[in-house]
């Protein structure tokens, strides 16, 4: 089950003048699921994009890329149930076949078409019932249907991901709606998983593009479930540009700044709500890192924790054997780190001290704090200002077990 992370009200979720969603069971990998997603962009949105840095990237990623390229996209088309992800030339002109099947229905050039696939790697599409999806999914497009497209998207999630948020720029209300699926193979470097957010908002493409960078490097840049980075991970910023608001460009960084603050609320509701529905997951860590000499060494630190097989299965089974923690930030690459003048903190716990165990220390106040299922590991580096947080998971049985049996 999800660590505190509950299914989203569909009442919640606020349409996006100028989007539509269009979803189907197409059959790709299993009977009676969602599992594939028509998103259509009215004329004049604008999109940003971050893909994988993972070189052995799955052929739709390479086709956004040089889509985006090309034009701004009309369209988004996401299936799950296959990766499309080493298959070489084979997948590449099956993704572009996609794309013109999506092309055509819609009346748009094939271009500005954007794929998107999850699910096992190495494996070829489905085509047949893709592209016959593609036309059910265009014959149910509407504005509202943003609850369904969180359910299309999932893999091994247990919880479907979305969030809505409303907020007023000068008056005039701008809204801002996400899904995301991602459960494992979860592991910063972009974005890690699949994120789609819409917003009514004007705002000049570039600017939009640096945005979502930057909200990227705050939100599901700081995720961690496995340490493994995906060959398919996407993250999408579409701006209908259908509100009141004029056009958000250089001029008006106050306005920016406001939207920014709002996208970033719900990337990282996102982010943080892939961590919760980890595969296996019975701990939500918060991995805080603060007095570092820069913030580079601070994320060393935390992602070095929060990798740790060691740390993780210690946390699943609430034991405070928390060497294992003193050990991932001594190895994290900080060469010249005072290990004696730091402090490690379980929630307000003080573990350990001048490169010891606290004097104050006792394993029972540990263990109280690891039956909680959400906990704050805490390093005070003494080194300077910088302070980076990362939310983990713990592994339990049941991550070696989704796993394993992840193809049958």
């Amino acid at each position: 089950m999800a660590v505190n992370l509950n299914t989203p009200d569909p009442q919640n979720l606020y349409p996006i003048p100028g989007i539509q969603l269009g979803v189907c069971e197409a059959g790709i990998k299993k009977a009676n699921r969602k599992d594939l997603l028509l998103m259509t962009l009215a004329e004049g949105t604008v999109v940003g994009a971050v893909f994988t840095q993972n070189r052995f990237c799955a052929a739709p990623v390479t086709i956004c890329r040089e889509h985006l390229a090309a034009a701004q996209p009309r369209a988004l088309i996401i299936n799950t149930g296959c990766a499309n992800a080493g298959t070489g030339e084979a997948g590449y002109q099956d993704a572009l076949l996609v794309c013109q099947t999506v092309a055509d229905q819609l009346k748009l050039p094939r271009h500005t078409i954007l794929p998107f696939s999850t699910g096992v790697i190495l494996e070829r599409l489905p085509m047949s019932p893709i592209l016959q999806g593609i036309e059910k999914a265009r014959a149910v497009l509407n504005n509202d249907n943003w609850f369904n497209a969180a359910q299309a998207i999932m893999t091994t999630d247990t919880v479907a991901k979305a969030y809505s948020k409303q907020v007023s720029i000068d008056g005039v209300p701008i809204t801002i709606t996400g899904i995301a699926k991602g459960a494992g193979m979860i592991h910063p470097n972009m974005a890690t998983m699949l994120g789609f957010i819409a917003t009514d908002i004007k705002i000049e493409p570039l600017l939009l593009q640096q945005l979502v960078k930057e909200v990227a490097d705050v939100s599901f840049n700081r995720i961690t479930v496995d340490g493994d980075t995906s060959t398919n991970d996407s993250f999408i910023v579409a701006a209908s540009g259908q509100s009141a608001l004029p056009l958000i460009n250089d001029s008006h960084m106050e306005q920016y700044h406001i939207f920014k603050e709002a996208l970033i609320e719900v990337a990282s509701f996102l982010a943080q709500a892939i961590v919760r529905d980890g595969e296996g997951a019975t701990k939500f860590m918060s991995v805080v890192v603060e007095g570092g000499a820069t913030q580079e060494e601070c994320l060393q630190v935390a992602f070095a924790i929060s990798h740790s097989p060691l740390v993780k299965t210690a946390f699943f089974a609430q034991d405070p054997n928390l060497g294992r923690i003193l050990a991932a930030i001594g190895y994290a690459g900080i060469h010249d780190l005072d290990v004696t003048n730091l402090q490690l903190y379980l929630d307000d716990v003080l573990v350990s001290e001048q490169g010891g165990r606290a004097a104050s220390y006792l394993e029972e106040l540990g263990q109280a704090v690891m039956k909680k299922p959400e906990i704050t590991i805490r390093v005070v580096l003494n080194r300077g200002q910088a302070k980076q947080t990362v939310w983990t998971c713990d592994f339990s049985y049941d991550y070696v077990k989704i796993n394993a049996d992840y193809r049958s």
